[in-house]
């Protein structure tokens, strides 16, 4: 194999967390069906490696939230950074794709473009929500943008950075009408009870910090309403392990709660309402019509600093795109066991609220909805030929 055969086959790219390693897996299989020979390499979760991707570091090293929290891991993932790009300007990829993260990706991406590397940057920052200074870095780093948002190619044409809209992946993936009789069987749940998805994250962070709190709500819900059945999606091991941990710490072994191993969107899609922890997973809840109530706590000065930068009155994806009040949020203060139960009991038993969810749930649907595999494949195969 020459030099020359050697970058026109490979593709540098990295992922920092779960969501992240689902929107990979999708980009590297639609490159691969029209470029059977591309290699891939970066920083891959099971989903992209299960499509070929070569991961040279542990995707969790990423999986950080908020300032303060990652502080602690700075040093390992300032390290994985310098080697990485080191590698990759060693050993030149015909193209570098960087899948959200951006903290991690674009100073990344930078320095590649520099080197005179084509950088492709998947997810745009939410610029439209916070930090819209951020759009300076990103025309310094990035040679085009993949946008899954449709209200976001304004933005980056006024800027006069390249960009496509290609959809939401998830969108794309996901039933275009969920069916909650199928993903019960599938789930093996009794059809005719009241099922609560509870989605406490996917980072091992998020689950240790929230896992007391939503087995505190089911608890005050359990009490009220004792026909009510729980299911748990955990994304792995680890995270698994700290919510059975959790479950023993806060005397909850008695409710009639199953844990699932993956199997988030058929939970939700099974689920007659969920209780989610703020990101992706709310995108999830409403593409799959799961009425829901969004949470999140972090340390105060991540709060703070978060939103004293903030231009939304909202953080879930739901109530961004519908661009108004649809799902409730209970954050910071105010998530609250007392407060969630209460909210959740509305949720499941007022037809009126949840009717002007699934309303708003088939808006955000038509409006995300896309061929994504062939847009990201017409998008990035300039950089290919």
């Amino acid at each position: 194999m020459t030099s020359d055969q050697g970058i026109r086959r490979s593709i540098g790219i990295v992922a920092g967390e779960t969501s992240g390693d689902l929107l990979g897996g999708l980009l590297v299989k639609a490159l691969r069906e029209r470029h059977a020979d591309l290699t891939f390499e970066g920083i891959a979760g099971p989903k992209m490696q299960a499509q070929g991707a070569r991961s040279l570091f542990p995707m969790e090293t990423l999986s950080v939230r908020g300032y303060v929290e990652a502080l602690s891991s700075l040093g390992k993932i300032l390290s994985i950074r310098r080697r990485l790009g080191k590698h990759l300007l060693t050993h030149p990829p015909k193209l570098f794709v960087g899948i959200d993260a951006p903290d991690f990706n674009l100073s990344l991406e930078a320095r590649l473009k520099r080197a005179g590397i084509p950088t492709v940057h998947f997810i745009g920052p939410s610029i439209w929500a916070w930090r819209r200074e951020r759009i300076e870095k990103i025309r310094k780093a990035v040679s085009h943008m993949l946008l899954v948002f449709p209200f976001e190619d304004a933005i980056y044409r006024d800027a006069g950075i390249p960009a496509t809209y290609v959809g939401h992946p998830l969108a794309y993936a996901l039933p275009a009408q969920p069916n909650r009789a199928q993903a019960r069987e599938r789930l093996g749940l009794n059809a005719e009870a009241t099922y609560l998805a509870l989605l406490p994250g996917s980072r091992q962070s998020e689950v240790e910090h929230l896992a007391g709190l939503f087995l505190e709500t089911a608890k005050l819900l359990y009490a009220q309403r004792p026909d009510l059945r729980f299911i748990v999606p955990l994304a792995t091991q680890e995270t698994r392990r700290l919510f059975e941990l959790a479950i023993h710490n806060h005397g909850a072994t008695e409710l009639p709660l199953r844990i699932l191993f993956g199997h988030s969107h058929d939970a939700l899609q099974a689920a007659d309402a969920a209780i989610v922890a703020s990101g992706t997973a709310t995108l999830e809840a409403a593409l799959l019509d799961c009425p829901h109530v969004i949470t999140y706590r972090v340390p105060w000065l991540t709060y703070k600093i978060m939103m004293r930068q903030a231009y939304l009155p909202w953080v879930g994806l739901p109530n961004i795109l519908a661009n108004r009040d649809v799902v409730p949020e209970l954050l910071q203060d105010k998530a609250q066991p007392e407060h969630l139960a209460e909210a959740t009991l509305r949720v499941l038993s007022d037809a009126g609220q949840r009717d002007t969810m699934f309303d708003a749930f088939a808006g955000i649907r038509h409006s995300l909805r896309r061929d994504t595999p062939r847009l990201i494949g017409a998008a990035l195969e300039p950089f290919l030929r």
